[in-house]
């Protein structure tokens, strides 16, 4: 609170704190995408549980594997990419997948091998590569300058969600990596590219944002928002905010957690204070989805390129509109000159009904 006050604002103290991490966002416009969010995405869930078109679950998350089996598999992966291992990037393991830079020539990811559940591991992997792609196809010429780097969160977080959601959640990706799965998992030998795609796919409220699916996870921001900023105006407490959660989770996906370890304390953003900070992820997942139809338009082809490993293009296509430009503009300029217009959230809804109905 006392932040929000040295900041300054205009409307409320939230609106400080969001633009910490995006710039120029407000608590009103964040307001606004959930609303639409909530009113769009509740009735869409419920259909597609309904016509169970996609898995609540599926076997191969209880299927074991060895660490080096994966290893293999994702470096194959990164080489299909063109990530420049070892030469300007590495692969390496943390409990938590990030990335990290030391400048646009060293730019490096992690992942996490828990040894069963292999599509974690691989989103995981395919999300931090979305990441670093941006800071590593910036213009060399920013090198060492302030203006070097992702210019915010949302934007970063939608580079990382269109690799992860667009690409890796696609059929023609799921294709493409079932020889390297089956050479390397023996258990696959059981298992078709179909169930690949399927079991990528698979929607159900659960408890853990980071393992959410890509319908729900939306909702676990929202909770978030909402809570943050109740801190912040109606002086809530830290004691009242296990219940207000429990009682949100449930509200939003029916489902309420039994612990604080599945509710409350799974996120570490507000043991470091990082108020402000959730809602990029949502503007991350919904600006993927935009990318993809406007990227769609400059290359037709692009499901066949993902089925021919052909991610050259694709590429080419961010740098030019995104990643080349650095911190230069500020994000809602940056939309405008790269696609012509703001974050609008009916491009994820069309995107999740098209995939999910």
């Amino acid at each position: 609170k006392r932040a929000a006050e040295y900041l300054g604002y205009e409307d409320e103290p939230y609106d400080a704190l969001l633009d910490l991490f995006e710039e120029g966002l407000t608590t009103k416009e964040v307001e606004r995408m959930f609303d639409k969010l909530e009113k769009e995405l509740k009735p869409l869930l419920e259909k597609i549980m309904e016509e169970g078109k996609v898995p609540r679950e599926h076997p191969l998350e209880k299927e074991r594997y060895e660490k080096e089996q994966m290893e293999r598999v994702n470096i194959w992966i990164l080489k299909k990419f063109g990530f420049p291992l070892g030469v300007r990037s590495r692969l390496d393991v943390s409990a938590h997948p990030f990335t990290t830079e030391f400048g646009i020539r060293d730019v490096r990811i992690t992942t996490r091998y828990e040894g069963y559940d292999f599509r974690r591991t691989i989103l995981s992997t395919v999300h931090e590569f979305g990441h670093a792609l941006y800071e590593l196809q910036q213009d060399e010429r920013f090198m060492f300058t302030p203006i070097a780097g992702g210019v915010s969160l949302g934007i970063h977080e939608s580079q990382s969600r269109f690799w992860e959601n667009i690409i890796g959640r696609s059929r023609e990706f799921a294709e493409l990596i079932y020889p390297v799965l089956k050479e390397n998992l023996p258990f696959m030998a059981n298992y078709t590219p179909e169930d690949v795609y399927l079991y990528f796919n698979i929607v159900r409220p659960d408890f853990i944002r980071t393992e959410a699916d890509v319908v729900t996870y939306n909702f676990h921001i929202l909770l978030r928002f909402k809570l943050e900023r109740m801190m912040l105006n109606e002086g809530v407490k830290a004691k009242d905010l296990p219940e207000l959660w429990n009682e949100e989770m449930e509200r939003l996906l029916g489902i309420r957690p039994k612990t604080y370890a599945e509710g409350i304390l799974q996120d570490i953003h507000w043991a470091h204070g990082t108020i402000g900070y959730f809602p990029t992820y949502s503007i991350g997942t919904l600006l993927a989805s935009q990318l993809y139809y406007h990227i769609k338009r400059d290359i037709p082809d692009f499901e066949e390129k993902i089925a021919k490993a052909e991610f050259e293009p694709i590429k080419a296509w961010l740098r030019e509109k995104i990643h080349r430009w650095g911190s230069i503009y500020p994000p809602k300029e940056l939309l405008k000159k790269a696609i012509g217009e703001e974050l609008n959230p009916d491009y994820f809804i069309r995107w999740v009904k098209e995939r999910y109905l």
